[in-house]
């Protein structure tokens, strides 16, 4: 059985407006550091205000710390950079050299954790980039996605994995790190509180670490699987053991995104055949912009983080979920998946399947074709 830490305090917090809410009250009552990590920091109305807080929080003597994917926030602009660095907030891109004629394994190693962390005493952890919920392709707003605010001894864990990552970004790009000599430990601990864990996905030490974790989870299940996540596409021992919990009674719901806002993602399709005959039940959410990576499982056992089940997030991405062993907080996301599939959620039936969507098929054929070549391409 996994570990869990003991005495933890933690809030579910949906979409970019009440996460935002929350990180700017934070960033306010900062009194000595801010740990920001994001894939994609866009300059629309939320990243101003995000970018506004952390300008002001420096003039409040605050070291902030700003480490952002090279990929992921691309269209950053050089004013908007400069305009950082001039502030003095420290920021650092993580893996900017991109070349879209190399399909090596190092190009394709991405930053796509969205955490922040005040104080080391509060951390958010979860799948929201530094985005406006209204900022999305085809102008389907606003986003659906889910976060976590944690206290206690978890983020402990949390800021060591930041500035450790911090420390060998700099290193990479010859910098100094600028951070303080002692990092002050939280001692925080909640009696009755949560028990959670935090878990990093890289590629050195903890390269099957989530995943692990999601199939323990799996094995184990007795009653029921919930599964939100924008991008599935999952590996031959994802879907064996969803195909094996299914097979043993275990109800499994499965709610992906509707709307395929880039080619690859029509290989989610692939597997609604197999999956529907051996009795899941399938939804597309289509109301609006999903970008949810959570589960439940048995009512017991949660996750909410930056993971995709593709191979992208499991074989290359540097990621981070939490995984909550608590009742009173898997029925909050469960409730919250619930509403999701009652109110955007479209039912993917078997006959219809079969008999219909001939383009559908064909799409995600392919794509899964495509992506298992580009995986022995770049020698996962």
């Amino acid at each position: 059985m996994p570990y869990y830490l003991k005495g933890n305090k933690i809030e579910l917090l949906k979409n970019g407006k009440d996460y935002f809410a929350e990180v700017l009250q934070s960033i306010k009552r900062a009194r000595q550091s801010i740990f920001v990590e994001a894939y994609i920091f866009s300059h629309d109305v939320t990243g101003e205000k995000i970018l506004n807080a952390l300008k002001d929080a420096v003039k409040r003597g605050i070291k902030v710390y700003l480490l952002l994917d090279g990929f992921g926030s691309r269209d950053l602009s050089q004013k908007i950079r400069d305009e950082i660095k001039t502030s003095r907030i420290h920021l650092l891109f993580y893996n900017p050299k991109i070349s879209p004629y190399q399909m090596k394994r190092i190009s394709l190693r991405r930053l796509h954790r969205k955490m922040f962390l005040i104080d080391h005493e509060t951390a958010y952890v979860g799948g929201i980039n530094i985005i406006d919920d209204m900022n999305v392709p085809n102008s389907k707003g606003p986003r659906i996605d889910y976060a976590a605010k944690l206290n206690g001894p978890v983020v402990n864990l949390i800021g060591r994995s930041m500035v450790k990552l911090w420390k060998r970004v700099s290193w990479a790009h010859l910098e100094k790190s600028y951070l303080p000599k002692h990092t002050q430990k939280n001692k925080l601990e909640y009696p009755n509180g949560t028990k959670l864990n935090f878990i990093e996905r890289d590629n050195f030490r903890h390269r099957q670490d989530i995943e692990k974790a999601y199939l323990h989870a799996i094995h184990n299940a007795k009653h029921e699987i919930f599964i939100a996540n924008a991008y599935f596409i999952p590996g031959k021992k994802f879907e064996r053991a969803l195909i094996e919990a299914a097979q043993r009674g275990v109800s499994v719901t499965l709610l992906l995104k509707g709307e395929m806002d880039y080619f690859f993602s029509n290989a989610t399709r692939a597997f609604y055949g197999k999956f529907l005959k051996e009795g899941m039940t399938i939804f597309e959410y289509t109301k609006s912009f999903m970008h949810s990576k959570v589960a439940v499982i048995d009512g017991t056992w949660c996750t909410i983080g930056s993971s995709n089940i593709d191979p992208f997030s499991l074989l290359l991405a540097r990621e981070a979920n939490i995984f909550i062993f608590d009742k009173y907080f898997s029925s909050q996301l469960k409730k919250n998946i619930l509403s999701d599939i009652r109110l955007g959620g479209t039912e993917i039936l078997l006959k219809d399947w079969d008999k219909s969507h001939l383009i559908k098929r064909m799409k995600a054929r392919i794509a899964y074709f495509f992506i298992r070549l580009s995986l022995g391409v770049v020698n996962i």
